[in-house]
């Protein structure tokens, strides 16, 4: 499922709690800065075969889960 998957690979970058990562959780409130953004980026390539843009993240696990889903 992507979203466990997701949870992980944030959880790796914020140091939060993968259990506290939801949907409406967003990036804001998890401190991820721009470089954080770069490595979960190339962490999703990886993991799900992807390519997706900094700006292309939204601002929720939610709408990066979107944004998964439709590449």
């Amino acid at each position: 499922m992507i979203l466990e998957k997701l949870k992980e690979i944030i959880a790796d970058h914020s140091g939060e709690e993968a259990d506290t990562i939801t949907p409406e959780t967003k990036f804001a409130d998890l401190g991820i800065d721009s470089l954080t953004t770069v490595e979960i980026l190339m962490d999703i390539e990886d993991e799900f075969g992807v390519s997706l843009e900094a700006g292309q993240i939204g601002t929720t696990v939610g709408e990066l889960i979107a944004k998964i889903e439709e590449a």
